[in-house]
């Protein structure tokens, strides 16, 4: 059963999805009923010809920070200095950017007008984040996600250079570790992060652990200085 949401933000519980972890269809993305929705362990993932469609997979792909696989190479990308990582200093550009690039097997990018909308206000309010990877002055990778307590949601990604995105993701990911959080929510399983560590969890475990998470208060505003602290910085050597 598919439940039609109302004007009110509340969503039916994450068990009732669908076989493909279709929950919900309509209702909006204003901040509020975005938070509940992460909260439960629930995300929007819609076509630009669709209604809003929020899902609940079953598996769920979880990176845990402590797991966390660094081939060789890239950390030797990463040691190189070749990019400088900063983070929450450039949210639209790397929104706009993650829309604009193409995806195998997609049709138009799942991040339309309303999104960029609904994220850019999740980051005037200090729950949603970028890390960005620079070049030579220029934004050549960066991704983008939501935090709640302990755990960061991430929703998308793109790089304009080969590594930039994933050593800013990995960046990410090890200060993510050192301020104790305890889980990056992928949402979906793709190869490419199977390769960094994450891995499958039973969607009844994602919520145990989603619900421990969140008995921490969430870290909210801008993370420029709140990662770039003494010791916890993303620019640390691998």
């Amino acid at each position: 059963m598919i439940y039609r949401l109302s004007e009110m933000p509340f969503f039916p519980h994450p068990q009732e999805a669908d076989p493909d972890g279709l929950l919900a269809v309509g209702g909006d993305l204003s901040s509020q009923r975005l938070l509940n929705a992460y909260s439960c362990g629930i995300f929007p993932w819609y076509a630009p010809d669709s209604p809003i469609l929020w899902w609940s997979t079953d598996p769920r792909l979880v990176l845990f920070p402590s797991e966390l696989h660094v081939p060789r190479s890239l950390r030797r990308v990463i040691n190189s200095g070749r990019f400088h990582i900063t983070v929450d200093t450039a949210f639209p550009e790397v929104l706009r950017r993650c829309a604009e690039t193409p995806r195998p097997d997609q049709d138009g990018s799942w991040i339309v007008p309303e999104m960029k909308d609904a994220y850019t206000r999740l980051h005037e309010l200090g729950y949603a984040h970028s890390v960005e990877a620079w070049r030579d002055g220029r934004l050549v990778g960066g991704l983008y996600g939501v935090a709640l307590g302990r755990v960061f949601f991430g929703e998308s990604m793109f790089y304009a250079e080969p590594d930039a995105s994933k050593v800013a993701f990995v960046q990410l990911v090890r200060s993510l570790e050192r301020r104790e959080y305890t889980m990056v929510d992928c949402q979906q399983t793709t190869a490419h992060l199977l390769r960094f560590g994450a891995r499958e969890v039973r969607r009844s475990e994602f919520l145990q652990r989603l619900a421990l998470a969140q008995q921490y208060a969430t870290e909210e505003g801008n993370w420029s200085e709140l990662f770039h602290e003494k010791g916890n910085g993303v620019f640390h050597q691998l």
